[in-house]
């Protein structure tokens, strides 16, 4: 898997924690712009990409507002910003007790 660190351009609306950019680890770039798309945007159109960062070095990330916030980056999905413990993607969520 690789992560990815996408910003974006524009005033297109997106959720507040994006306007710094978002983190996503996933197993290729069309597949982190889907997990933004399904989990970070939940449908909503993909605001305009600046610029797609793969593989970056850590400290790349802002310190005072990324890391102190983000979620886990070893795991595929989006960890910034950090929407906190969602099911793995591929556990199934409409399960019957």
């Amino acid at each position: 898997m690789r992560r990815y660190w996408f910003t974006f351009r524009g005033e297109a609306p997106r959720p507040t924690g994006m306007t710094l950019g978002c983190g996503v680890t996933a197993y290729t770039e069309e597949d982190a712009i889907r997990l933004i798309r399904e989990v970070a945007l939940e449908g909503a159109p993909l605001p305009a990409i600046e610029h797609i960062h793969e593989d970056f070095p850590f400290d790349m990330l802002d310190v005072n507002h990324v890391i102190p916030n983000m979620g886990v980056m070893v795991e595929r999905g989006v960890w910034f910003p950090n929407l906190g413990a969602l099911p793995h993607p591929r556990t199934p969520t409409n399960q019957s007790t």
